[in-house]
């Protein structure tokens, strides 16, 4: 079973919040603002904080130029995973990810089961890798990213979390470029 291993030293993640609407302003993104609450209590670093419309090129956009940036190791997006004709965020994430963390949508799932019953089905939540950062696009729901945070990320993104997480494979997630 997994726990926090006390003996080994914290280390603060820098994490990008982008929150995908055409109608939000950051007055009004409680989405947003409970990821930023939740990164500050969890002791990681807000890097960066936008608002963009539901444009796939766009997101694509800011993901892409989020993912050179040195100063940012994780991206969290919220909105646009749903079903309706506007929701691109998903495939933005897609368009960008050199390789996609299946498991995260499917463990995303099965907390939202718990949560919301067979609602859960209409998410499109998913998780990838680019440029060696994080990317994980969740719904625009202030619930969803709640459970998405508590269930899974303040874990995955503390180096003390055992048995793996995903800070201690940061230095090999580009591994592949250095390769001769």
């Amino acid at each position: 079973m997994s726990r926090i291993d006390q003996g080994r030293e914290f280390i603060p993640v820098r994490i990008a919040v982008l929150t995908v609407s055409d109608t939000r302003t950051l007055s009004q993104d409680k989405s947003g603002d409970t990821l930023v609450q939740r990164i500050a209590e969890a002791g990681h670093v807000l890097a960066d904080r936008r608002i963009v419309a539901d444009e796939r090129d766009q997101i694509a956009g800011i993901l892409r130029a989020w993912c050179v940036n040195p100063d940012i190791d994780v991206v969290i997006s919220t909105g646009g995973t749903g079903l309706t004709g506007r929701d691109v965020t998903v495939e933005a994430h897609r368009d960008v990810y050199e390789k996609e963390i299946d498991a995260f949508g499917t463990v995303f799932t099965i907390v939202s089961m718990q949560k919301i019953g067979t609602s859960a089905v209409q998410s499109r939540a998913t998780a990838g890798v680019a440029n060696g950062t994080y990317l994980f696009a969740l719904p625009g729901s202030p619930g969803a990213c709640r459970d998405a945070w508590d269930e899974i990320l303040v874990k995955q993104l503390d180096y003390r979390h055992l048995p793996c997480n995903f800070v201690e494979i940061f230095p090999r997630l580009d591994e592949h470029k250095r390769r001769k």
